[in-house]
C-alpha cells in the first residue's frame, strides 16, 4: 500500500513551543503504538471498561476489506432492478460520514437526520420506484431513523412497491433492528463492528455502505487510510496525529477550548460538520473539552479574527490566521483526527469513548410524547414579535423589541468569560437553509465564538459538549410552525410533534444544568427567519 500523504503544521510559534513537551509525552508514553494495539489503559482504571469495547477503528482499513465485494454486488443488483436512488436514514456517526463522503465524490445521497415534516415530506416525493432506503442505527433504537422507517414503509406499501425489497439495514449485532429486519425479510442487514463507537464508525458498515451504495468509492477511501497508518501508529514526533494532539491539548491548557474548523481548498466538502461530532462527543464532558466551530471559510468571523479562546484549524492548505494547519486526502483525514482526538483525550484526562450527557435530552422528550399535555402546557410566550414568538429565560424583561431580548440573552455569553452562542435550528435545513447565516451574524456583531446546529441531528453530535463541556454556553433555539405535518405510523405522534418535543426537552435539560435557552418560534418560517436577522443586525458588538 502506497504512503498517503498527510501534514500537520503548527503555524503559530507560541502555540508549538507549548505543544513540543506535549508531544514529547505522548512519544515517550508510547501513545501511538499503544493506542493501535488496543491499550486500553491508556485513558486511567475509569475508562478502561469503556475503552476496551470502543478501540476496533484503528484497523478498520483493514478489516472492512470485506464489506467492499458485498457493497458492489448489492448496488449492481439494485440497478439491475432499477433502483439507484439511495436515501439514508440515520443519525450522528451514522449519517455524517456518507455524507461527507458522498459530498466529496460528488454523488447523490438523500440523508434523513431529522424530524422536520417538510424535509421529509420532500424525502418522500422522490421517485420511490428507484429508491432503497438504508436504515442505519448501531442501537437499533434511534426514534428518529425508526420513524422514517415507518413512514417509508407504509409509502412503499400505499405505492404498491413490495417494502422488505427497498429496505438495506446497517446496525450493530444483536440490535432490536437486526431481529426485525430478518423477521420481516429485508433485502440485506450489514452488521457493524460493535467494539465501534459512533462517532469512531466512518471505515466501518455505517460509513461504507450508503456511500458505496450510492457510488462513491469506498475502496479507495480504505486506501488512503491504510496509506497514513503506519505513520499514525508511529511513537515519533513526526507522528501527525500526535503532532495536532499535543498542539490542541496545549491551546486548551493556555485557555483556547474551542477549535474554529475552516476549509482552506482540501477539495473535501463538509469535513467540519463529521469533525464537530468527534471532537465534541468525545471531549465535552466532566465540565473541559474542545468546542469545534465551524466556520464557512478562513474569512469567516471567529476564524479570521479568533481570540485568545480559540484555535483556528485549517483543513487543507496553511492560511492567514490559522494557528494550525491539516492536510490530506478525506480517508487519510478521517483516521488522522479519529487517532488525534483520542490522544487528545489522554492529555484532557477525560474518557473519549462515551458520551454520559447525551441520554438526558432523549428521556426529557420521551416524557414530553408520553405526555401530550405536558407538551401543549409548555407556556405562553414571553411576547410575541409579528411572526416571532418569544420564550425567553426566566426572569427576563419583556419590554423592548426582539433585538433588545437577543441583546440581552448574548450579553450572557460574554458575561460568561470567553463564552458561546450556539444557534439551534429546529428546522428544514434545505427550505430554511438561510438561518445559517446567523451564525455569520451573531460572530460578527457580539466577539464571542458562534455555532451553529440543525436539530435534532445536533443532538447526535454537538448535544455532549452543551451539558458536559465547560459551562459557558447560551442556547438560541429555533423551532417553527408546521404547514403540512406527516404521521409516524403506529406511534400516538407525528414528527412536527416529535420535532417540537426535542428541542423543549433539551431545553428544558440545558436549562436544569443553569444554561440560558432563548427560543423563538416562528409561526411564519420565512417571514419569521427574516425579522431574526434584522433584529441579530441591529445588534453592535
Amino acid at each position: 500500500m502506497a504512503t498517503e500523504h498527510t501534514a500537520v503544521t503548527v503555524c503559530d510559534a507560541g502555540l508549538w513551543s507549548a505543544a513540543v513537551p506535549l508531544l514529547e509525552s505522548l512519544v515517550d508514553d508510547r501513545v501511538a503504538s499503544r493506542l493501535t494495539a488496543g491499550d486500553a489503559t491508556l485513558w486511567g482504571a475509569d475508562a478502561e471498561p469503556e475503552a476496551a469495547i470502543r478501540l476496533s477503528w484503528t484497523t478498520l482499513h483493514k478489516t472492512s476489506r470485506p464489506l467492499i465485494g458485498e457493497i458492489e454486488t448489492l448496488r449492481a443488483r439494485l440497478r439491475s432492478d432499477g433502483i439507484d436512488r439511495v436515501v439514508l436514514a440515520g443519525m450522528g456517526g451514522s449519517s455524517l460520514a456518507p455524507e461527507v463522503i458522498t459530498n466529496t465524490e460528488g454523488v447523490s445521497l438523500t440523508v434523513l437526520d431529522t424530524t422536520d415534516p417538510g424535509q421529509v415530506a420532500d424525502a418522500l416525493a422522490g421517485d420511490l420506484e428507484r429508491t432503497v432506503v438504508v436504515v442505519s442505527s448501531k442501537s437499533g433504537t434511534t426514534v428518529e431513523t425508526d420513524s422514517h422507517r415507518r413512514i417509508f414503509e407504509k409509502a412503499f406499501a400505499d405505492a404498491g412497491i413490495d417494502a422488505a425489497s427497498r429496505f438495506v439495514v446497517v446496525t450493530d449485532p444483536g440490535s432490536p433492528l437486526a431481529e426485525l429486519a430478518r423477521a420481516q425479510g429485508y433485502r440485506k442487514v450489514f452488521l457493524a463492528d460493535p467494539n465501534v463507537g459512533g462517532r469512531y464508525s466512518a471505515l466501518t458498515a455505517f460509513g461504507l455502505v450508503p456511500a458505496g451504495l450510492a457510488g462513491a468509492d469506498v475502496a479507495r477511501l480504505l486506501d488512503q487510510a491504510a496509506g497514513v497508518a503506519p505513520a499514525l501508529g508511529a511513537d515519533s514526533a513526526e507522528n501527525p496525529a500526535l503532532r495536532l494532539a499535543a498542539a490542541l491539548g496545549a491551546a486548551h491548557a493556555g485557555g483556547a477550548e474551542k477549535v474554529v474548523l475552516a476549509d482552506s481548498g482540501s477539495g473535501i466538502v463538509g469535513f467540519g460538520d463529521w469533525a464537530e461530532q468527534l471532537i465534541a462527543e468525545s471531549t465535552g464532558k466532566q465540565g473541559t473539552g474542545l468546542l469545534p466551530v465551524v466556520a464557512e471559510g478562513p474569512d469567516a468571523p471567529g476564524f479570521a479574527d479568533a481570540g485568545g479562546d480559540a484555535t483556528a484549524v485549517a483543513v487543507g492548505d496553511a492560511v492567514t490566521g490559522a494557528a494550525i494547519a491539516v492536510s490530506g486526502s478525506l480517508g487519510a483525514q478521517l483516521l488522522l483526527w479519529e487517532h488525534a482526538v483520542a490522544a487528545a483525550g489522554r492529555l484532557l484526562g477525560i474518557n473519549p469513548f462515551d458520551q454520559p450527557d447525551v441520554e438526558a435530552a432523549k428521556r426529557a422528550a420521551r416524557a414530553l410524547l408520553d405526555h401530550p399535555d405536558a407538551l401543549a402546557a409548555t407556556g405562553e410566550p414571553t411576547k410575541v414579535v409579528g411572526p416571532v414568538e418569544v420564550y425567553a429565560p426566566e426572569g427576563s424583561p419583556a419590554e423592548g423589541g426582539l433585538a433588545d431580548v437577543l441583546r440581552k440573552f448574548v450579553d450572557a455569553a460574554a458575561a460568561a468569560g470567553r463564552g458561546y452562542v450556539s444557534v439551534q435550528a429546529y428546522l428544514d435545513r434545505i427550505t430554511d437553509a438561510s438561518a445559517a447565516v446567523l451564525r455569520t451574524e451573531l460572530a460578527r456583531r457580539t466577539g464571542s465564538q458562534v455555532t451553529f446546529g440543525w436539530g435534532p441531528r445536533f443532538l447526535h453530535s454537538t448535544g455532549q459538549y452543551h451539558k458536559g463541556g465547560h459551562p459557558n454556553g447560551v442556547f438560541l433555539q429555533l423551532t417553527g410552525n408546521v404547514e403540512e405535518d406527516v404521521d409516524v405510523p403506529d406511534r400516538p405522534y407525528s414528527l412536527g410533534t416529535l420535532q417540537l418535543a426535542q428541542a423543549i426537552g433539551d431545553g428544558q435539560v440545558l436549562a436544569e444544568t443553569g444554561r440560558p435557552v432563548l427560543r423563538l418560534h416562528l409561526t411564519d418560517r420565512a417571514a419569521g427567519l427574516a425579522e431574526v436577522v434584522r433584529a441579530v443586525q441591529e445588534l453592535r458588538g
